[in-house]
């Protein structure tokens, strides 16, 4: 999954015979997970038809203040709606002309309009002949859009329409996403940080049939992962068994299935990382004695002796020097009391608090319902709500902390 992934992006087509290119951008958005609008000027319909563009933008493409209906009837198209409806524009081609009237307030045409109702960052991707390029008054219209705070995407440099060779190409669809992705990543709270997240249960094995293990589907690890992700960070994800999916390009998914094997993979990492969430239902015991066969019934009971597992939580927070370190308890009774003994035993920096008693949290469940404690003993309460959300808070109180 891209950064892009769920953002909405408005593209803005030129006049120039770059406009040819904009039907590979649209598809490279489309398939990052962005949902993509066309507005075109009229002049740039006669190099790729809005025809082209809807079908593979799945939405209609502007190009004029209103459409005539077949019975003559017209329909306003609002520039100030699309302006806020999205989240990011991009005008590419940006010819001579555009970045002219971009720079100096002319509004003749619904593309002009739009990017004056902009509340989004805009992006822009010229394209043009090499003297016209090289022109004092083209580079002057992007000094000043560069001012208004609008990002310069480079042209590049090669073969033109008119035959020469220089700068002034429409950089590459798959360079322009790419530009964008990293443009948006490098601005993101955390940016160069390395985050450690746990999901899951543990299955701790009888013989090599059976297991003890519990009804953990990894849902609010994976949730913390996406949303460690969408906030710049490199995720490092130590799963359990999970039927929990993430396609993400800072997310990497370490399988793990066993106690054990999971202290090891999350020993592996913790001294890389800055933030530390150990989410993950870990099995408390595991049986003393694994069977290398199939136990058989043989009476109405079994007894199997059970020892302790390794405390990861616990190992992590004797350890820790520099990382943010966040534990979970799933709690039935005196909730915030023994939630608050785990905290300090275990040296954490917040402790995420489940309780059973509230009806929509837990294992399983779509939503969750958490209570937050720092190490001063501060307590955040939440409602009940989307485990995603869930997660967006829970970052929202460590980047609370680790940028005070």
């Amino acid at each position: 999954m891209s950064i892009l992934s769920g953002k909405k992006i408005l593209l803005g087509v030129t006049a120039g015979i770059a406009a040819y290119k904009t039907a590979h951008l649209v598809r490279l958005f489309i398939k990052s997970g962005a949902e993509v609008k066309v507005v075109m000027t009229p002049a740039s319909v006669d190099f790729v038809t809005p025809l082209t563009l809807s079908t593979l933008s799945q939405n209609p493409v502007y190009t004029s203040f209103y459409d005539k209906g077949e019975e003559e009837t017209e329909e306003w198209n609002s520039h100030v709606d699309l302006g806020l409806w999205a989240d990011y524009m991009i005008i590419a081609p940006a010819t001579a002309n555009t970045l002219s009237k971009m720079a100096n307030g002319v509004c003749d045409n619904l593309l002009l309009a739009v990017y004056l109702s902009a509340k989004c960052k805009v992006f822009f991707a010229p394209a043009m002949d090499l003297d016209m390029y090289k022109h004092p008054t083209t580079k002057k219209s992007i000094e000043k859009l560069q001012s208004y705070g609008n990002i310069f995407i480079p042209p590049s440099t090669g073969f033109l329409a008119s035959g020469l060779e220089g700068e002034g190409r429409m950089e590459e669809p798959e360079n322009i996403v790419s530009f964008i992705e990293n443009d948006i990543v490098t601005k993101l709270p955390l940016y160069n940080k390395k985050v450690l997240i746990t999901a899951g249960p543990t299955y701790e094995a009888i013989d090599p049939v059976r297991f003890i293990g519990n009804h953990s589907s990894g849902k609010m690890g994976f949730e913390l992962a996406k949303s460690a992700a969408n906030l710049g960070a490199t995720v490092y994800l130590i799963s359990g068994p999970s039927n929990e999916k993430i396609t993400h390009s800072l997310v990497y998914r370490y399988n793990v299935v066993s106690a054990e094997e999971m202290y090891q993979e999350v020993h592996k990492h913790y001294q890389s990382v800055d933030i530390a969430i150990l989410s993950a239902a870990v099995a408390d015991y595991k049986p003393k004695e694994i069977s290398a066969t199939k136990i058989k019934k043989s009476s109405d009971c079994m007894t199997i002796e059970m020892v302790q597992t390794k405390d990861i939580l616990a190992s992590l927070g004797k350890q820790k020097e520099n990382q943010f370190l966040v534990g979970f308890a799933l709690e039935t009774n005196n909730e915030i009391e023994n939630a608050t003994i785990k905290l300090q035993k275990k040296n954490l920096d917040l402790i995420v608090l489940n309780s059973l008693q509230d009806k929509g949290a837990g294992f399983k469940n779509e939503t969750n319902k958490v209570t937050i404690i720092d190490k001063f003993e501060k307590i955040s309460e939440f409602s009940l709500k989307s485990k995603a959300e869930v997660a967006e808070d829970i970052f929202k109180e460590i980047l609370n902390r680790i940028y005070v």
